[in-house]
């Protein structure tokens, strides 16, 4: 997979993208991500990419004619690449969003800075616009390395098995249930005796039960659109036993 990442302030990935998975997903070349400074499609002699609103009203607005070029320098093939802007007014981002755009071949990240850009990117150029909360942040860049953490450990190979993945938070739609590891007592405090018994069909079959204990409670929203078996659905009217 390969990721562009449109910016006025490529430093500010520097960080991020230098640790952990995203540094070992880079150095075995199981995804390339390309930090491309917005600046340097600026025919103005000062660098300058925005401009005051038309129709007046505060702050910049990000100018059409810089975002086009390094866009266009950048896809060669465009139904092989998604264009995405990182802005308050796009599709909400989750773990579901994640799962497809792990799937692309190519994606090319705008971030949205100042007051907004020019109205023509997201009409003309963006497939889609996508935000990671409803709260103002300064740019897009970091929404943008939200989205590339997130869709980066999906790509196959990254993570060391597809189970890893697959137990983790909101892979299933469910919080994740609770971990526990040496000591097996820590000042009075026992890790519960089925994580100790060996029988993995227990193990198993408590760690659901906890992750949909969890997910009812702190996460209502979330517990309403999980797709329950039958199996689910006992544990649930155990619960409602226990209560």
């Amino acid at each position: 997979m390969r990721i562009d990442i449109i910016t006025l302030f490529p430093e500010m990935f520097t960080g991020p993208f230098d640790f952990s998975i995203i540094k070992r997903a880079r150095e075995e070349e199981k995804v390339n991500i390309n930090l491309v400074n917005l600046r340097d499609y600026s025919q103005d002699k000062h660098r300058q990419v925005d401009d005051y609103p038309y129709g007046g009203g505060k702050g910049m607005v990000i100018k059409p004619e810089p975002v086009f070029r390094a866009v266009e320098s950048l896809v060669k093939i465009r139904h092989k690449t998604r264009i995405l802007l990182l802005c308050p007014q796009g599709h909400l981002f989750d773990q579901e969003k994640a799962k497809e755009l792990a799937e692309e071949e190519h994606l090319v990240m705008i971030c949205g800075h100042y007051e907004g850009i020019d109205e023509r990117i997201r009409e003309n150029l963006v497939d889609e616009d996508i935000s990671i909360g409803d709260y103002v942040l300064t740019g897009g860049e970091i929404p943008a390395m939200v989205v590339t953490d997130a869709v980066v450990r999906l790509v196959p190979g990254v993570l060391s098995s597809s189970e890893s993945v697959q137990e983790e938070s909101f892979y299933e739609g469910l919080l994740e249930y609770p971990q526990y590891t040496r000591p097996e007592e820590f000042r009075g405090l026992k890790v519960p005796g089925v994580l100790l018994s060996g029988d993995h069909g227990r193990i198993k079959r408590w760690r659901r039960k906890q992750a949909l204990a969890r997910t009812r409670e702190k996460r209502p929203e979330l517990f309403q659109k999980i797709p329950l078996g039958e199996e689910d659905k006992k544990i649930l009217q155990e619960q409602a036993l226990d209560e």
